[in-house]
């Protein structure tokens, strides 16, 4: 099982990104599947988590309104689409996938290596 984040980069202020999360050795169609971030001297936070089902996906309040959470199964991947991005937007982003749980809690599987995401002028 693993999971492939790309998609980081410099952006300005106001400006967007496209993360994708590539997994390989599972099907990520029924999995939740969540974007984390670890920014400069912040506590890990969950940006986005998706279940995979009907449900709609959850998102933190800090990126509201700004991100989307979307999958492509037939290219069996998650995307972060971030819009509108802030400095305070500078972070690491690790997507997740939970086996044995859901999108109500942080305790994921497994983890993929993480995509540098800086917001600046």
């Amino acid at each position: 099982v693993q999971l492939q984040a790309s998609g980081g980069g410099l952006a300005q202020p106001g400006g967007s990104l496209r993360l994708s999360c590539v997994a390989s050795g599972f099907t990520l169609d029924y999995y939740p599947i969540a974007w984390f971030r670890h920014g400069p001297g912040r506590e890990r936070e969950k940006v986005s988590c998706s279940n995979g089902s009907d449900e709609s996906p959850s998102y933190a309040d800090s990126v509201k309104g700004r991100f989307t959470i979307f999958r492509d199964d037939a290219k069996n991947t998650v995307y972060l689409q971030m819009n509108s991005l802030k400095p305070e937007d500078t972070a690491v982003y690790y997507c997740a996938a939970s086996f044995y749980g859901s999108c109500l809690s942080d305790d994921m599987d497994y983890w993929g290596k993480g995509t540098q995401v800086t917001v600046s002028s």
